[in-house]
């Protein structure tokens, strides 16, 4: 049986008074973990975080689109390739396309059609009922076969193979994106993505408290006799040392994105999904609330591990909350408590073997050098995890 291929992301991050990721009143978002209030950031939180890191990694050709407003993205590029087709003849065309190739009724919105009847403006664009998430290349396809049964689609989409063509579209040539954090696609389960990456809520290894801030502002038009403020508010926050993690199976991302372009080697669309996650994961910070707070960090302690069996996080390391040690703190006792815990799970389960790469700022983390190969920086833990992938992937032919 050949033997599973998972990266494992392990990120300490010191994070000052913010607020990342909001609740339905406005405060940091909480979870109880040991017993105690915990510092909390979803998930959905950071990935998106991640995904929107992607841009400044990779080509656009290499992302997706994630949007209701489908058809109208699928209409410019129909225009582009026939500009005597643009307005509602693209838009037109491109819902057809749409609901062949995904099985999900694409019209425009009730709501908005209704309103524009009603005050005699122009039929809204088509939408999809929930997100739709494309990639650019499935984009770039659709459109051809749109213009390729431009003449009349209905009759086109009546042929089997046409119908099976836009359907192995819809299903092909998947983005990174997609391959790592999957799709879902409601109305056609035929052509969903299983997602190669997950990413756990990120919270803080100690007890944390929520806060509020009063505030107030001034009329810049006040005068002396006008004292006081225009306004005033609370807005909540709290400060965490959070443990992050995520883990991407590295098989299952390999058959997200199948071969790749004709021209890359096997392992090479892989390989760059691997280090954008990696880099974009551990770069990447949801912005709630951040032009308030200006809470830019980055992690402290990086620990990434290629395994062989299936993903193990340390978040039991944090089970008993951290105390901040006599100094004030939370980053070196959790480091330490990670750097004793690690080699006691990783015998107990026989995982000792696993290739271990960390990347650590400052004396507060000297104790994880212990857990394997030191690197300088990103770009250098980023570039050999991603050889080891491809050097991995490679052997197995």
């Amino acid at each position: 049986m050949t033997p599973r291929l998972i990266l494992d992301v392990h990120a300490l991050q010191n994070v000052p008074p913010s607020n990342l990721n909001r609740d339905d009143t406005g405060a940091p978002k909480t979870a109880v973990y040991g017993g105690v209030t915990r510092a909390r950031v979803s998930s959905q939180a950071w990935k998106r975080a991640t995904r929107r890191y992607f841009t400044q990694l990779l080509d656009p050709k290499e992302l997706g689109v994630r949007t209701k407003r489908v058809a109208e993205l699928l209409a410019e590029r129909i225009t582009t390739l026939r500009p005597d087709l643009d307005g509602p003849p693209a838009l037109a065309l491109a819902a057809e396309v749409l609901q062949t190739a995904t099985g999900s009724k694409i019209a425009p919105p009730k709501r908005k059609a209704d309103a524009a009847k009603k005050n005699g403006e122009p039929e809204p664009a088509p939408e999809s009922s929930y997100l739709m998430f494309l990639s650019a290349r499935q984009l770039d396809l659709l459109a051809a076969l749109a213009v390729e049964g431009a003449d009349d689609i209905t009759a086109f989409f009546k042929d089997k193979d046409a119908k099976a063509r836009a359907k192995k579209i819809a299903d092909g040539r998947h983005s990174v994106d997609i391959a790592l954090f999957g799709r879902m696609v409601a109305d056609s389960a035929d052509i969903n993505v299983d997602a190669a990456a997950q990413v756990a809520h990120a919270i803080s290894v100690h007890r944390a408290e929520t806060e509020s801030d009063y505030f107030t502002a001034v009329d810049d038009r006040n005068t002396d006799a006008e004292p006081g403020a225009g306004m005033i508010g609370t807005v909540d926050f709290n400060s965490a040392t959070l443990y992050r993690y995520a883990a991407v199976d590295v098989d299952l991302l390999a058959r997200n994105l199948g071969q790749g372009l004709d021209e890359d080697e096997p392992a090479t669309p892989v390989r760059r999904a691997v280090e954008a996650f990696l880099d974009g994961f551990v770069s990447s910070l949801p912005t709630g609330k951040v032009n308030t707070f200006g809470n830019h960090t980055l992690p402290d302690a990086v620990v990434v591990k290629l395994r062989t069996a299936r993903p193990v996080s340390f978040v039991s390391a944090f089970e008993k909350p951290v105390l901040a040690d006599e100094f004030g703190g939370h980053m070196e006792p959790a480091c330490a408590r990670l750097a004793d815990y690690v080699p006691e799970l990783e015998r107990a389960y026989g995982e000792e073997g696993c290739l271990t790469w960390v990347l650590r700022v400052g004396p507060a983390t000297a104790k994880l050098a212990s857990l394997g190969t030191e690197t300088p920086s990103l770009s250098a833990v980023v570039s050999s995890v991603g050889q080891a992938v491809a050097d991995r992937l490679e052997q197995r032919g």
